[in-house]
């Protein structure tokens, strides 16, 4: 069966991988934790830069770990970490060559907000999971992000993030629909949930600002809302000002809304 195709809205500039890496296991998978045992088998799909995929092998160890992401640059500097428990492949979710029941864990943090068929997704990763095993994912939902103070240039830079993801075939407001989407999947017993990112402390403010100001302008994300015709040079400029305005307010807080799910195979 052919699966639609999606482009990655993100791409792999420094200013993304740089963001990507500073995910951890604590601050973007905490909701799967407590279900991982030693010994396990776990998959990890997109697993970018492998930042949460070491996490996740250390809480299964001495369990083997796969990671696969359909970027071979990323995967080459993944498998450079210190890691060495776990195997990295260059692979599509919707065509994994493994057979089915082989992993007791199947875990995906922001990946199914950016395919066009995110229902195929969770029943290939369905089939991956061993019987009574645990298919877990993570995603964003763009819409209900909240921040202070209000920005104006930051309303633009949310409605055109949605916009190019939306003309790439993903689904920024992935986060709301997990649930439904695993039901769809064939899923019968599917735990759903929510968590955050804050970024609130002078230090995390500046952080934040800083990579989104730089994606807006420079990352494959900019290159393609160009192309598309969505957006200005300039606009995308005054976008990058705004992230900087909000970054330098003293009061500054801004909170990222994510979907969870924990579906038992």
């Amino acid at each position: 069966m052919s699966v639609p195709h999606a482009t990655y809205t993100h791409g792999h500039h420094e200013s993304v991988v740089r963001s990507h890496a500073w995910r951890t296991a604590a601050n973007s998978a905490a909701y799967l934790l407590p279900h991982l045992r030693p010994g396990m088998t776990l998959l990890d799909v997109g697993c970018g830069p492998g930042t949460i995929t070491a996490d996740l092998a250390a809480a299964v160890a001495p369990g083997a770990v796969t990671a696969v992401d359909s970027d071979g640059g990323i995967v080459a500097q993944a498998a450079r970490s210190a890691a060495p428990t776990v195997t990295w492949q260059v692979g599509d979710v919707h065509h994994l060559p493994y057979p089915d029941g082989t992993f007791d864990v199947v875990h995906a943090h922001q990946v199914l907000q950016h395919l066009a068929d995110p229902v195929d997704a969770l029943t290939a990763m369905r089939r991956l999971s061993a019987p009574g095993g645990l298919v877990a994912a993570r995603d964003a939902d763009y819409a209900a992000f909240v921040w202070h103070p209000h920005v104006p240039a930051l309303d633009d830079w949310l409605a055109l993030y949605r916009r190019v993801t939306r003309a790439n075939g993903g689904e920024p407001d992935a986060g709301r629909r997990l649930l439904s989407w695993a039901r769809q999947a064939g899923f019968g017993d599917v735990t759903a949930g929510s968590s955050t990112w804050c970024f609130a402390t002078p230090a995390d403010r500046a952080w934040w600002s800083s990579t989104w100001a730089t994606r807006i302008t420079s990352s494959t994300l900019a290159d393609q809302a160009l192309a598309y015709g969505h957006a200005t040079r300039a606009d995308l400029d005054r976008m990058a000002d705004g992230w900087r305005e909000w970054g330098m307010a003293e009061d500054a807080w801004f909170t990222v809304v994510h979907g969870e799910i924990l579906c038992r195979a």
